[in-house]
Order: C-alpha cells, then structure tokens, then sequence
C-alpha cells in the first residue's frame, strides 16, 4: 500500500484528503514536522506528501527515495526546492485556483472601506458621535483609477468585480501582454507610471527576492497624497516601515492590509493607532468553501500521480519528460 504523509497541517481535520487518498487504496498519514530533520524521520517511506509548512528541501528530498509526489496546500511552492524535485523526478502539484473569489473579495471590501471610510465612522458612532464631516473629503468610486500590481488569475476576477463600479483600470505585470490588459478593459503602465496616477492600488505580487520591499520609501514618494494602498498578497511586498513613514507624514492617504511584515501584529505596531488604516488577520485565503476545495485538490494532485498519470496541477512541468506518466 502507498504511503502519503502530511509532513504538517492547522486543520481540525483530513477527512478531505482521507476521502481522495482512500480513493486510490493508499494511506493517508498524518504528522507534524517542523524542520527537514523531522520530515526525514516522520516520512521516510513516504510514496507522497502533503505539505503546508514543513520545509521540503534537497536534503528531504534526497532522502526520502520513494518520494514522487509532493502536493502544496496552497498557490505558492516557496516551501519546496523545486530544483530538486525535478532532478529526482518528483511531480509538485499546487491548487493554482486556490482561494481566487475568496481574496479578490477581500481586496475589494478593503478597497470600498477604505475609500469610503467605513471603519473610521463606524467607530465614530459607536462612540456615540454622529458627525459624516468627520469622513471627509470622500470621492465617488466612478471615475477613479485602480492600479493593480501584478495580473494573475485573482487581480483579474477582482478587475472584473470592480468594473461595475466604475474604476478605471490600470496595470503592473511585466509578465503579462497588452492585449490581455486591454481584454479587461485596463491599462498596461510601468510600476513608475501606475504608481504616480492610481487612486488606489492593490498588490497581488508573489513574495520573491526580486518583490521583497518592492514598495518602499521610493515608491510611496511618487504616490498621488490622495492614494489608497492595499495588500491582500504577502506583507513582506511593502518596506512596512517605510509605509509607517508615509502614513505619519501624510504622504498617502490610507491602507488596507490583510497581511504584515510580522504575524501576528505587534501590539506596539504604530498602524494599530491610526485611524485611516483598516488591518485584517490575514483572512482573504477563507471561507468554508476554499478551505475544502484546497484540501481536495492538493490530495488528489498527489493520487494522480500515484496513479502513474500526470496532476492537473502540476508546478514542474520539465518532469513529465522524465517519467512515464499517462
């Protein structure tokens, strides 16, 4: 019988992953590995894995040798060398579609709440005040520009849930081609030119060396004093300390941050006295639903494999070669 281990997990339970595994006549076991010695003493016959955090490097990969599937509970593989996955010939599957409507929903209730100023007078009233002069100036959605940085599959379904209200759509991804932009109704810019002319702007960038404080002091010195930034992606995106900077000195207007620097926040944390920033604990990844999806199709990733055919969601494609997969 093939073995699957979760190398580590945060659910209250593997029923999803126990359903997908059982499904194939292979074990699901489930562990907690905290560092890559305790992944090689927990998983040593694993045939696959299902990892969270656990860190799954060469020195794992090398010595679990009947490893060939090694399943990602989320969009980002940054736990995993993928260099060595594909030298030894294991398939890393992702859930790529993971949490798509669940962030750029949370995105875009950041973005109104902000521009609306709907934390701020909440507690206003609550404190029984009663006084819309404290909210101002606010300006109408219609007509105001939205620059998204980065354009993957959750900047796209939030650009067409802002579409209806009127934003005018701009663009930042080195990536991505004119004519997709334009299928949407958007702008391709430079980041110098998106960040001078947006209204708002919302990062949907992966965490990468080359996007670690990608917006820092610089950067905030171009944006409009008027601007609203938004981080639904990965705290360490923004130089936090820089934005603090920004905020104090009135360089910006406002930010809506569902992830930061350091988790959870510190409770000394200047963003946590000022009034114009709305901060979630790292959230936009949830609902009920995602969360069973996630868990569904990073397991049954993993059983395709085993099953000798190639994953839906297979991250290393230069694999297949290498292997006889249906």
């Amino acid at each position: 019988m093939q073995k699957v281990y979760v190398t580590d997990y945060e659910y209250a339970s593997l029923k999803e992953e126990e359903g997908e595994i059982n499904k194939i006549n292979a074990r699901l076991i489930p562990v907690q590995s905290r560092t890559e010695d305790e992944v090689i003493a927990n998983c040593k016959d694993a045939d696959g894995l299902l990892n969270q955090y656990a860190p799954i490097s060469r020195k794992v990969i090398e010595n679990l040798p009947n490893l060939k599937a090694v399943g990602r509970y989320g969009v980002g593989v940054n736990t995993i060398d993928m260099e060595a996955a594909t030298d030894h010939g294991i398939c890393v599957v992702n859930v790529p579609d993971y949490c798509m409507d669940e962030v750029s929903d949370q995105a875009f209730a950041l973005i109104i709440a902000c521009m609306r100023k709907v934390v701020l007078l909440n507690n206003q009233v609550k404190n029984r005040g009663w006084d819309y002069k404290l909210g101002k100036p606010i300006h109408r959605l219609r007509g105001q520009k939205l620059g998204l940085l980065g354009f993957g599959r959750i900047p796209r379904s939030l650009a067409e849930k802002a579409k209806p209200f009127g934003f005018e759509l701009l663009v930042y991804d080195p990536f991505v081609k004119e004519d997709i932009v334009k299928e949407f109704g958007g702008k391709l810019l430079t980041l110098d030119e998106l960040l001078q002319s947006a209204d708002v702007i919302s990062i949907h960038v992966p965490l990468m060396k080359n996007t670690e404080h990608m917006i820092s002091t610089k950067e905030f010195g171009m944006m409009k004093k008027t601007a609203i930034i938004v981080n639904t992606s990965r705290g360490a995106i923004i130089d936090e300390s820089a934005m603090i900077e920004a905020l104090q000195h009135k360089q910006i207007c406002g930010a809506g941050l569902d992830v930061l620097e350091t988790e959870p926040v510190g409770k000394d944390n200047p963003l946590l006295d000022m009034d114009n920033v709305i901060i979630t604990p790292h959230i936009s990844w949830y609902s009920e639903e995602s969360e069973v999806e996630l868990k569904q199709k990073a397991a049954r990733g993993v059983a395709e494999v085993l099953q000798g055919k190639v994953p839906t969601y297979l991250v290393n494609k230069a694999v297949v070669g290498t292997l006889s997969l249906k």
